[in-house]
C-alpha cells in the first residue's frame, strides 16, 4: 500500500479515537515497562513540531483574518459582533473567577522554578508594549507571540487597505498551507500523546491524572456556566423573553453535532439549516454563521484563559486584578485567532502565557496537557461555540424585527 493511501486511511479513522489509542497504550506501557528512553521521545517530537509551527500559525491567521474583514456590515451586523466579542469576554471572566477560586497546578518537566513575578500594572504594561514593537523576524524566531500578534495586526490592516486581491489571494494561500501543516502535525496527535503519558505516569504515577481531573473540571463548569446561565442572560436582555427554549434547541440541534465533529466550520452546513427552520433572513444568518465561526468563541476563550492560569499558579506567579483584566483581553484576541484549525485555541495558549514571563518550554507543556485532556474539552468547547453562533444570530434577527415592528417569533 502507498504512503499517500496508508495517510488517507489514518486521517479518515477518527481523531478522539486515535488520540484515546494512544493514551491507553501509552499509560499500558508506562504501567507495565517503565523508563524506557525512547518512548517520551515520541511526546519531545510532538511538541517540537507545534513549537516550530505555532508562531508562524498566529501571524498568518491573524493577517489572512483582518485583510479579509468586511468594512461595511451594517447595523445588524456590528450588533451580532458586538453579541459574539461581548460573549467571549464574558467567558474569560467566568473562567477567571473559577481559575482563582479553585487554583489548579499541574506537574511540569525542566526547572520551572526559577520565575520572576509579573510586578505592577505599570511593569506589566511597559514589558507588553516594548515587547509588542520587537523585531517581527526575531519575535517568530523566539515564539514572541505579543509581537506576531501586533505586527500580525498592523500588517492585516494596511492589507485591507491598499493590498491588490493578488496579493490577498497569496496571503491566504500562505495561511491556508500553514493550517494545512498544523494539520498534519495533529494527525500524528496519538503517538505524541502516548508519549506525553508515557513520561508523565513513569515519572510521577498515576497522581499525574488527578491534576488532569481538576483541570477538566474547572473547564466543564466554566463552558457550562456560559451556556446555561450568561448566554442566555446575554441574549435575553436584547430579546425581552425567555431565552431558555432557543437556546436549548441551538443546543439539540448545533451543539450535539459540532460536540462529536469538533469542529466549528465542519457544523456551518448544520447552523444554517437550523437558522433556515427558525425562519431567519437568508441574507443575514449565511453570513453571520460563517463569521461567528471565525470570531465567535467563548469556549476557546476559555481553554486559553484557564489553562494559563494553570500554568501561572504552578510558576507560583502573583496576579493583581489588573493583570487578569489584562489577560482576559488577551484571551478574547487570541481566541478570535483560533479558527480552522484543530486545537487551535491549544496551540495560542503561549501567547497568553507570553505576558506573564512564561516561556515557551513551560507554556508548550500545557498546550501538550490540553491535547490529552482534548477528548473532552475541545469537544465541549466546539459545542459552545458552534451553538453559540446560531443562538447570537437569532437573538440579533429577532432584535432587529422588533425594531422594525414585525413579527419577530420563531419556529421553536
Amino acid at each position: 500500500m502507498k504512503l499517500k493511501e496508508l495517510y488517507d486511511k489514518w486521517e479518515s479513522t477518527s481523531l478522539v479515537l486515535r488520540i484515546l489509542c494512544g493514551l491507553a497504550i501509552g499509560l499500558v506501557l508506562a504501567l507495565v515497562i517503565p523508563g524506557l528512553p525512547l518512548i517520551p521521545l515520541l511526546g519531545t517530537l510532538f511538541v517540537g513540531a507545534l513549537k516550530a509551527m505555532a508562531p508562524l500559525l498566529v501571524l498568518f491567521l491573524v493577517i489572512a483574518a483582518l485583510s479579509r474583514s468586511g468594512k461595511n456590515l451594517g447595523s445588524r451586523f456590528k450588533f451580532v459582533i458586538s453579541l459574539y466579542l461581548g460573549s467571549t469576554i464574558i467567558a474569560t471572566i467566568v473562567a477567571t473567577i473559577l481559575s482563582f477560586a479553585f487554583p489548579v497546578t499541574v506537574t511540569l518537566t525542566g526547572d520551572v522554578t526559577d520565575m520572576a513575578a509579573t510586578g505592577s500594572l505599570e511593569e506589566l504594561v511597559t514589558k507588553l508594549l516594548t515587547g509588542m514593537v520587537s523585531n517581527p523576524v526575531t519575535a517568530i524566531t523566539e515564539g514572541n507571540y505579543l509581537c506576531i500578534l501586533f505586527w500580525g495586526v498592523v500588517a492585516g490592516l494596511v492589507m485591507r487597505a491598499i493590498a491588490s486581491e493578488t496579493t490577498l489571494k497569496v496571503v491566504d494561500d500562505v495561511s491556508s498551507i500553514v493550517t494545512r501543516i498544523i494539520r498534519i502535525i495533529i494527525s500524528f496527535a496519538p503517538f505524541g500523546i502516548l508519549g506525553l503519558i508515557y513520561d508523565a505516569v513513569s515519572s510521577n504515577g498515576m497522581d499525574i491524572f488527578y491534576e488532569y481531573g481538576a483541570l477538566i473540571a474547572i473547564l466543564v463548569a466554566s463552558m457550562l456556566i456560559v451556556i446555561l446561565v450568561t448566554n442566555p442572560i446575554l441574549g435575553g436582555l436584547f430579546m425581552r423573553r425567555n431565552p431558555y427554549p432557543l437556546q436549548f434547541k441551538c443546543l439539540k440541534e448545533s451543539a450535539v453535532t459540532a460536540f462529536f465533529t469538533r469542529s466549528s466550520a465542519a457544523n456551518i452546513p448544520v447552523n444554517m439549516s437550523l437558522c433556515e427552520k427558525m425562519g431567519l433572513d437568508k441574507d443575514f444568518y449565511s453570513v453571520s454563521i460563517p463569521l461567528g465561526a471565525t470570531i465567535n468563541m467563548n469556549g476557546a476563550a476559555i481553554t486559553i484563559t484557564v489553562m494559563t492560569l494553570a500554568a501561572v499558579h504552578t510558576m507560583g506567579v502573583e496576579v493583581s486584578i489588573g493583570t487578569a483584566i489584562v489577560l482576559c483581553l488577551v484571551s478574547v484576541i487570541a481566541a478570535c485567532g483560533a479558527s480552522g484549525v484543530a486545537g487551535g485555541s491549544l496551540l495560542l495558549i503561549p501567547l497568553a502565557c507570553s505576558m506573564f514571563g512564561i516561556g515557551e518550554d513551560i507554556s508548550m507543556q500545557l498546550v501538550a496537557i490540553g491535547f490529552i485532556i482534548g477528548v473532552i474539552q475541545d469537544s465541549l468547547e466546539t459545542a459552545l461555540n458552534s451553538s453559540a453562533d446560531v443562538y447570537f444570530t437569532a437573538v440579533a434577527d429577532m432584535k432587529d424585527r422588533k425594531d422594525k415592528g414585525l413579527d419577530s417569533e420563531l419556529n421553536l
